[in-house]
């Protein structure tokens, strides 16, 4: 059986997504998997009939889906973020296949809140958005006719977590520390970007991807609330040395 006590830790994020239409599917299929948390980042047209016909009888998640303006308001208290990608990035990084993909956010939600991202329909997510993510996911196709409609690819990994659920057996995770939340995360960053800068390691007018190779240095590794605090501590010491010199 599933425990919808983790289930409600699973939150599905749409980020502006075009067609009410859409949404409604995507409402759909996830009540047919168990999950209800869905969070909308700037729909492009929403409350509207058309989401509510295509639901079914999900309208309830309609009615309780959360509205936001932005990503970071969506996956806030989330300490996994997971966001899907369709092609190859110039930089690759971590990256989850459809089982693995639920069988973590299954485990992990036991433990703290987790987030699924769906970009929009024409193009996805942007690079700024999956570098929000801890890992990605990409649902393999047939590569003559690669384009899955939003609702399905929700379907598939919301399917894939109801499978994780019911083979519990076989997963655990074993950790001293709850992992760094994505606020977290985008603070150290902060902080980590500012005292490059002070160090001059850092030109924010010249990155050469640095930014983007540190993120995704540390999404491998996936801080704890422990290490970023001591990472946090190491950074003041040094900007106290700057400082002082």
């Amino acid at each position: 059986m599933s425990d919808p006590n983790i289930f409600s830790k699973i939150r599905i994020v749409l980020v502006g997504t075009s067609h009410p239409g859409n949404i409604g599917a995507a409402a759909r299929a996830m009540k047919n998997m168990g999950l209800s948390a869905l969070y909308l980042v700037r729909p492009k047209d929403f409350p509207a009939p058309r989401a509510t016909w295509r639901a079914a009888n999900a309208s309830d998640l309609l009615d309780n889906a959360k509205v936001v303006d932005s990503i970071d308001d969506a996956i806030e208290g989330c300490s996994l973020v997971i966001g899907t990608s369709a092609r190859d990035r110039r930089i690759p990084w971590p990256i989850l296949d459809p089982r693995e993909c639920g069988e973590k956010v299954y485990s992990e939600a036991k433990i703290h809140e987790v987030a699924i991202l769906f970009g929009r329909e024409d193009r996805g997510l942007s690079n700024d958005e999956l570098q929000k993510c801890t890992f990605h996911v990409n649902i393999p196709t047939n590569r003559e006719y690669s384009s899955l409609n939003l609702a399905m690819a929700v379907q598939i990994l919301c399917y894939e977590i109801k499978v994780a659920s019911c083979d519990n057996n076989k997963i655990s995770v074993e950790w001293d520390q709850p992992f760094a939340s994505s606020e977290q995360l985008e603070s150290f960053y902060d902080h980590l970007f500012s005292v490059l800068i002070e160090l001059e390691f850092y030109d924010p007018e010249n990155p050469k991807q640095l930014t983007t190779r540190l993120k995704r240095l540390f999404s491998r590794v996936r801080l704890d609330k422990m290490e970023i605090s001591i990472l946090r501590g190491l950074l003041s010491s040094v900007e106290r040395k700057i400082r002082h010199k």
